[in-house]
């Protein structure tokens, strides 16, 4: 196979008419030929720095299917939202159902399962497990270090994995949200050597001084990319680029060809912004990915143009995945796991007994997860605390699923309901069911429709429900990824019809039980102050 365009030399900084020659999934020429007029440009494929491939909603094998279109060849991908809930059985599904279709899934050790002690989840990885992994060629990374305490401390338990880690060579993954200073010093000194959470530029520069290697993320929920974009022109060579955590809509329509275009509009180097896209996570991860070089594999794509990469054709070891918007990757069957243990509930499990009208509050913020604790009043109604719609604070509610338990209550503000309840079992990191609502007799409809199905993201305002089942370990969806993608933009439009103003009311509302970002969250065992790294009362005295 030959194909001929515009080769863009990230490493030497050069475009040139070329011809590729092709053989058995690898590049054996690369040829300068004369220039032609309208010659589309050859470049490496992108590559997702880190990413939850669980929280598209999709199994692997689907999540491929709609990120080739896009360009993506690959990505590193930590499976801990399925090993939250089905342990080490989650990891091993993640790995063989993305070795169905040729794509290239890099998958990381989990290194926080569960994420803490403070709520339930259905799996642990041990540090046995950890060693298991590590000693697999297939797994390249030690995944996010989110006990940023434990590691600074150099918590036994955490240090273990990472020597684990430290002994196969293989670098880890950061997650330290807000650290500045000493105590990101003595975490970096420990050895994460990337981070995904930093949300200021002062923050990230501190990191890369450090020697951390930063990740611009911009997920569905949390977006990063105009704080720290600017890193770029002082420190190409620190830069990945990433998405986190995409939900299916998004990934339908773009993925982290969209950062790249958007570096490029800024008027960052373009060599610069193709080499975090592209390189980078190659050379961190040591990962088997072509660099459009004589011998690599044959993993490349055809643009239009670097300045919108429009993607004409993406191929991953010299076969075309996709081709003009059209995936080439075909289904395969995915089969079920899952760990579901709960029964229904009743609205009078979610009554709150008041002790004065005054409660801390989660405030959730649009494009970002960390949610300040504030303070507001809510409604009491005979002995009960409720909703006060009028000031915009609302119920919120996290259930555990994996056994029998009285739901945890809390309030939240800025979801903007002005009707019903969403609910979720997309949950980060446990997945216990998270809904927010005005109202017990809809939250608990919306919870229901998720414990019938096993999984799922619901809907509930008066007579009208809707829920996007999701059966594959109550967090992804087996079917067509182009159908979920459809499914969710149809509950997405229906919860912001329903008031809420959020971008991404459902991906906001995943991240409200994720006590390790600060300062406030709701786990199925309380409310959780993430500063003091405690649990805290919902009701505030003295205020």
């Amino acid at each position: 196979m030959k194909i001929q365009g515009n080769l863009v030399d990230i490493p030497q900084r050069k475009i040139y008419p070329a011809e590729l020659s092709v053989s058995e999934g690898k590049i054996t020429e690369i040829r300068e030929i004369p220039a032609q007029e309208g010659l589309p440009y050859l470049m490496p494929g992108f590559i997702d720095a880190h990413v939850h491939v669980e929280s598209s909603m999709l199994v692997p094998s689907e999540f491929a299917r709609l990120a080739v279109v896009h360009g993506t060849v690959a990505t590193i991908s930590d499976p801990h939202e399925i090993a939250n809930v089905c342990g080490m059985d989650g990891v091993e599904y993640m790995i063989e159902n993305g070795q169905q279709v040729p794509f290239k899934f890099y998958f990381g050790a989990p290194s926080c399962v569960p994420a803490t002690p403070f709520e339930t989840a259905g799996g642990e990885i041990s540090a046995a497990d950890i060693e298991n992994l590590m000693a697999r060629p297939e797994i390249r990374y030690l995944a996010e270090m989110m006990n940023w305490p434990g590691t600074v401390h150099r918590d036994p338990l955490v240090m273990e994995k990472i020597q684990i880690s430290q002994k196969y060579g293989k670098p880890i993954d950061g997650h330290a949200p807000g650290l500045t200073g000493e105590l990101a010093e003595k975490y970096v000194s420990a050895g994460p050597s990337t981070d995904h959470e930093c949300f200021t530029y002062e923050e990230a520069l501190g990191k890369i001084k450090l020697g951390m290697k930063i990740s611009i993320r911009e997920g569905s929920a949390a977006k990063n990319f105009e704080a720290l974009i600017d890193l770029i022109d002082d420190y190409p060579e620190m830069i990945l680029f990433c998405s986190d955590d995409k939900h299916p809509d998004n990934l339908a329509i773009s993925h982290i060809n969209e950062l790249a275009a958007r570096a490029v509009a800024k008027g960052k180097d373009l060599f610069d912004v193709l080499r975090a896209a592209c390189l980078n996570p190659i050379d961190h991860y040591s990962l088997h990915i072509g660099q459009l070089r004589e011998g690599d594999a044959a993993d490349f794509i055809l643009v239009e143009d670097l300045k919108d990469f429009q993607v004409i054709r993406t191929y991953i070891d010299g076969e075309k995945v996709a081709e003009n918007g059209k995936t080439l990757i075909p289904q395969v069957k995915n089969d079920l796991i899952n760990n579901f243990n709960c029964l229904p509930k009743s609205p009078e499990d979610f009554q709150l007994k008041a002790q004065g009208g005054k409660v801390r509050v989660i405030e959730a913020l649009d494009g970002q997860l960390i949610t300040p604790e504030i303070h507001g009043e809510i409604r009491v109604k005979n002995g009960f605390a409720e909703s006060n719609p009028d000031q915009d604070i609302l119920k919120i509610t996290v259930v555990n699923r994996y056994q029998d338990a009285p739901p945890a209550v809390a309030f939240i503000k800025n979801f903007g309901l002005k009707t019903g309840a969403i609910a979720s079992s997309v949950g980060h990191d446990s997945h216990n069911i998270i809904a927010v609502g005005l109202d017990d007799e809809s939250i608990c409809r919306a919870v229901n429709l998720i414990i019938q199905a096993k999984g799922g993201v619901s809907a509930v305002a008066g007579e009208k429900e809707d829920i996007l089942p999701l059966p594959v370990g109550g967090i992804m969806a087996a079917s067509d990824g182009y159908e979920v993608a459809a499914a969710y933009t149809r509950i997405d439009r229906m919860a912001k019809e329903m008031g809420s103003t959020l971008a991404s009311p459902f991906m906001t509302l995943s991240f409200m039980a994720l006590l390790v970002i600060p300062d406030l969250k709701l786990s199925d065992k309380g409310l959780f102050d993430g500063k003091k790294f405690g649990f805290t009362e919902v009701f505030k005295t003295g205020i």
